[in-house]
C-alpha cells in the first residue's frame, strides 16, 4: 500500500471518522490486513475490525475502530479490485457524516446479496 503517508497524516486530523477510497489487487482479508498494519504501524491500537464485501462485484468495506493517546478514530476502507493499489481519495468527517457513510456503504453491499436466505432473514429481524 503505497499511500500509508496520506492514511497516517490523516488519521491525525480531528474528524472522528477516516474514509479511505482506493483500488486493491488483492482479495478482502489481505487488503483488510495491509490497511490494519498501516494503522498499526501509525501507532494506533485497534479495538474492532470488520470486513464486508461482494462476491458477484469485486468491491467492498472495512471498518476499524483504533484508540490512540486517548483519541478514538473510525477509519473506513472503500476499496475496488483494480491492477495495483492505488487511492482515489481520503476524506475526514464528523460522527454523524461518517456514520451516514458507514450505513450507506453497508446497505449497499447487503442489498447486492438480499437474495441470499441468510442475509434475507438476518435484514427481516433488525
Amino acid at each position: 500500500m503505497e499511500f500509508k503517508d496520506e492514511i497516517v497524516k490523516n488519521l491525525e486530523s480531528e474528524g472522528l471518522w477516516t474514509v479511505i477510497t482506493f483500488k486493491t489487487p488483492h482479495g478482502p482479508g489481505e487488503t483488510m490486513k495491509e490497511l490494519s498494519n498501516a494503522v498499526e504501524e501509525a501507532g494506533w491500537r485497534i479495538t474492532f475490525k470488520a470486513n464486508w464485501w461482494t462476491a458477484d462485484i469485486p468491491y467492498g468495506l472495512i471498518r476499524i475502530d483504533a484508540v490512540k493517546d486517548g483519541r478514538e478514530k473510525i477509519i473506513l476502507g472503500k476499496w475496488v479490485l483494480g491492477s495495483e493499489y492505488s487511492l482515489i481519495k481520503i476524506e475526514n468527517m464528523d460522527l454523524e457524516r461518517g456514520k451516514e457513510e458507514f450505513f450507506r456503504m453497508v446497505d449497499s453491499i447487503t442489498s447486492t446479496l438480499i437474495h441470499d436466505p441468510v442475509i434475507r432473514t438476518m435484514r427481516e429481524q433488525y
